[in-house]
């Protein structure tokens, strides 16, 4: 077995092969920035927002409730609304006024696809003002 150990008298021998160790380390110095940058980008930064000056909108005299029950049944003010006959109460409730707020209450097991079903039929009705009703965090028990 022989081996040439002298390649002769050429000085600049080309190269056909592709350094890319300077790839790799600028590949690595990006990723080191962007691991840090990335955290730096979320919004987590504590801010005091000011107060506003918007005077606050004054409550209804007589609010009108509209409470799901867990057993899915319509409770307007006190009374119970039969199925179908939700616009005709609101009407008579409201005086006819579609521009009344109605607060919606309902039970935390009420599914949300039965809530939605119910707000549909206050949209149907005219009464696109409709407040959502919950606890306070602090009220809760």
């Amino acid at each position: 077995m022989a081996v040439r150990l002298d390649h002769g008298d050429d000085d600049l021998a080309e190269t056909h092969e592709i350094n890319v160790t300077p790839f790799i380390d600028v590949i690595l110095v990006l990723l080191i920035i962007f691991m840090i940058a990335a955290p730096l980008a979320t919004v987590d930064i504590p801010v005091d927002l000011p107060a506003a000056n918007a005077a606050p909108q004054p409550r209804p005299t007589e609010p009108v409730y509209l409470s799901v029950k867990s057993d899915l049944s319509v409770v307007l003010g006190e009374e119970t609304v039969p199925p179908g006959f939700l616009r005709s109460a609101l009407d008579q409730q409201t005086k006819g006024d579609r521009e009344q707020r109605v607060f919606l209450r309902a039970d935390k097991t009420v599914d949300y696809g039965d809530l939605m079903q119910v707000m549909n039929e206050l949209r149907a009705a005219g009464y696109l003002k409709i407040a959502l009703v919950g606890l306070d965090a602090s009220e809760a028990p």
